[in-house]
């Protein structure tokens, strides 16, 4: 390797000195597996693994750090970023924009504390905030159904419209019988004959524009429309 010049060794980033007692624990009972990456801070990614209500899993999280340019002769600074401002990022960054999810009463089921937890621990010291999580995180659930219900029907079953996530909650809640829960592998979608719009070639009737494409199956159906 070669040696560094002055200016790069200004540019370098060497992390400092760590306290190896700040430490959280964010548990999860979500059954998904979750890869946060962030890009300003070292280290910068976090993987969490499936969790259940019955056996939540768990990440035990540390300080991490973001340097900032002061000018191009001075060293960069390290700004230290404690394991509580780590493990709540991760925490809110994932879940803010989630389809149904108000971070507030429905939210996939992910929470932090502070310490080095192991599972014996948080089942003993924080049931309170597990039985908080899975009523947030069912509310949630019920949430990503009602909307998938909504899509649905509005697209006369395309089932491009449903997300995993919705499919994950039906299954977690033990809610299988809907049509959407269906395996739609081999479910193909055509164009419309008069709009030219993608549906759904098991229904006669056109999401987008209304056309009857099939009146025998209309009419089997017992679809009438108003003159």
């Amino acid at each position: 390797m070669g040696i560094l010049s002055i200016a790069e060794q200004r540019r370098k980033t060497i992390p400092g000195p760590t306290n190896p007692m700040d430490k959280c624990t964010i548990v999860s009972i979500f059954n998904k597996d979750i890869l946060e990456t962030k890009v300003t801070i070292q280290p910068g990614r976090y993987h969490i693994t499936p969790g259940t209500i019955q056996k939540p899993s768990l990440l035990v999280v540390g300080t991490a750090s973001w340097w900032k340019e002061i000018d191009e002769e001075q060293p960069l600074l390290e700004i230290p970023n404690s394991s509580i401002q780590v493990a709540d990022a991760i925490v809110r960054d994932y879940c803010n924009g989630l389809l149904g999810c108000n971070m507030v009463n429905a939210m996939p089921g992910l929470f932090f504390v502070p310490g080095n937890h192991n599972l014996d621990a948080i089942r003993k010291n924080y049931t309170k905030e597990l039985e908080k999580a899975t009523v947030k995180q069912i509310q949630w659930y019920k949430n990503l159904i009602r909307l998938a219900d909504g899509l649905w029907a509005r697209t006369n079953g395309n089932p491009l419209v449903i997300h995993d996530d919705m499919r994950l909650a039906a299954s977690e809640l033990n809610d299988t019988q809907k049509d959407w829960m269906k395996d739609f592998t081999l479910a193909q979608t055509v164009r419309c004959d008069a709009c030219g719009s993608p549906r759904n070639p098991n229904f006669p009737v056109c999401a987008n524009c209304k056309a009857i494409l099939n009146p025998a199956r209309a009419k089997e159906l017992g679809i009438v429309f108003a003159q």
